[in-house]
């Protein structure tokens, strides 16, 4: 989403609060939570074997990630149709920003998915 976009309404949260506890009462979802904006953010870069630690703001980040979750589906055609009725939600109740809801599984060793 947009940096600095502002709080979501009120409406978005009731509805992600009944989402959010009707996934976990289904087992699907096992943790999440939203993230502050990028002006307090501490990043550390690694270049040529050397770390530095760069502090924001970060004038050229136009999008930040928003919030995340880590969810547990039987299939994959389960968790990207769960992630199309997740974006609806900030559809629905939040019309006016662009989000993009990116549905991506989380590694469990050096083989890609599928393998």
């Amino acid at each position: 989403m947009e940096e600095g976009i502002g709080t979501p309404p009120q409406e978005l949260f009731d509805a992600m609060d009944t989402y959010i506890g009707e996934q976990a009462a289904k087992g699907v979802f096992l943790d999440g939570g939203g993230l502050y904006g990028t002006e307090d953010a501490v990043n550390f870069v690694v270049r040529q074997g050397e770390v530095t630690r760069v502090d924001g703001p970060y004038a050229e980040g136009k999008e930040v990630v928003g919030g995340w979750a880590i969810m547990e589906y039987p299939s994959l055609e389960d968790a990207v149709a769960d992630q199309r009725d997740f974006a609806e939600l900030h559809a629905k109740y939040w019309p006016e920003v662009t989000v993009i809801s990116t549905l991506r599984q989380i590694s469990d060793g050096p083989d890609a998915p599928g393998d």
